[in-house]
């Protein structure tokens, strides 16, 4: 069992008067995670499956002395794949506030931020934790550092998802799969997508552009969708865990660019399986944006199980200067650049120095990538 760093996390804010609420995309190890935590034969422990209609019936439509009578003594009550439970959210609400005793913990894919059946019943009643596939960090702590750095290559390619990971010999297989089955299974089932294929072929058009800026209008043309479309479908892709955005920083200079965005992929197995393309890193013209990707996405997961709170930014001139990558923190900037080749020489640029003369910057290679990926970072 390759233990988790959100579990700490979790274990932290038991027994506070909340819901838990732990999301994360599918096959992301939510269910392991919390049956690691919570033995089900256990007394106090009541576990529902979202899954099961007797659990959608018990959920549904019910009240408070049913979903008491139900509770009975229990510590704590687990209702896994929550987002196949229509009202979900209102039956938790009465739970939290009915009976304050008894710990609620709640799992779900990226469906019940597309149902939107979590967020409004709950407001000021939930912690709410992002389980991610698992980490560099994660991984470097199990089998060692040196073994995961020997794996950085692989890892580049076929990604974290655990499915992916324990499976040596099966990644592309097993990648081609998941995507096929689950990438875009919520998104189709809850907003009613009437042409998945453009859905794909937009997907696909913005995996052969990470690292790029990207413009909604230009990926419109390319799959003959309205720039509005895009937004709409690039906005459902982040809830369910796909990919994620980046702004552009604009604060001093009339020459930044004032609404760029970049795109990432939350999983870069993921991203290679949408392109169908595994080949090695030597063997490949997107290298640099893999390692970014790569990069970008460990450190988000880092952040997050450490509960430190950023804001995540590019940076880019009209004269075409860039960063790859700026973080602010308390008020202070971070820049940082990506480095696969170290043969290629990269710089911080002196505009941007000029105009930020306060901000820390670093050139992040497979050499020192160690503690930015997984930094020893204290909580909030």
């Amino acid at each position: 069992m390759i233990p988790r760093k959100l579990k700490e996390n979790i274990e932290a804010h038991i027994g506070k008067g909340k819901a838990i609420i732990v999301l994360g995309p599918r096959q992301a190890g939510k269910t392991t995670l919390v049956k690691t935590m919570f033995s089900a034969a256990d007394k106090k422990v009541l576990w529902f499956n979202g899954d099961d209609s007797d659990t959608r019936e018990l959920f549904s439509n019910t009240t408070g002395a049913r979903l008491g009578a139900l509770i009975g003594n229990a510590a704590i009550v687990i209702i896994d794949e929550a987002q196949r439970v229509e009202n979900i959210g209102l039956a938790v609400k009465i739970m939290v506030d009915s009976y304050p005793q008894t710990q609620v913990i709640v799992t779900g894919s990226s469906a019940l931020e597309l149902a939107n059946t979590i967020h409004e019943p709950l407001t000021g009643r939930k912690f709410e934790f992002n389980l991610f596939p698992f980490s560099y960090g994660e991984m470097a702590a199990y089998g060692g550092e040196l073994e995961e750095r020997r794996l950085l290559n692989h890892r580049l390619i076929y990604g974290y998802y655990p499915e992916i990971v324990t499976h040596q010999g099966e990644e592309k297989e097993r990648l081609l799969s998941l995507c096929n089955s689950y990438l875009y299974k919520d998104m189709l089932a809850y907003q009613q997508i009437k042409k998945p294929i453009i859905l794909e072929k937009l997907v696909q058009a913005i995996a052969l552009q990470v690292g790029n800026e990207v413009s909604f209008h230009e990926l419109g043309q390319l799959v003959h969708i309205d720039p509005v479309t895009v937004e709409r479908y690039i906005d459902l892709l982040e809830k369910a865990y796909v990919l994620f955005r980046l702004p552009s920083l604009n604060r001093n200079m009339r020459n930044e660019i004032k609404n760029g965005r970049k795109i990432y992929f939350f999983d870069n197995g993921i991203r290679n399986a949408i392109i169908n393309n595994f080949n090695p890193p030597a063997m490949r013209q997107d290298a640099g944006a893999l390692w970014e990707n790569f990069c970008i996405v460990e450190r988000m997961k880092a952040l997050h199980y450490t509960a430190v709170s950023v804001n995540r930014y590019f940076w880019r001139t009209h004269q075409q200067q860039e960063i790859d990558y700026i973080e602010e923190c308390d008020g202070k900037l971070s820049a940082y650049e990506f480095k696969w080749n170290p043969e290629k020489k990269k710089k911080i640029p002196r505009n941007f120095i000029a105009a930020y003369p306060e901000s820390a910057t670093d050139i992040i290679t497979p050499e020192n990538f160690d503690g930015f990926v997984s930094p020893p970072l204290k909580k909030n």
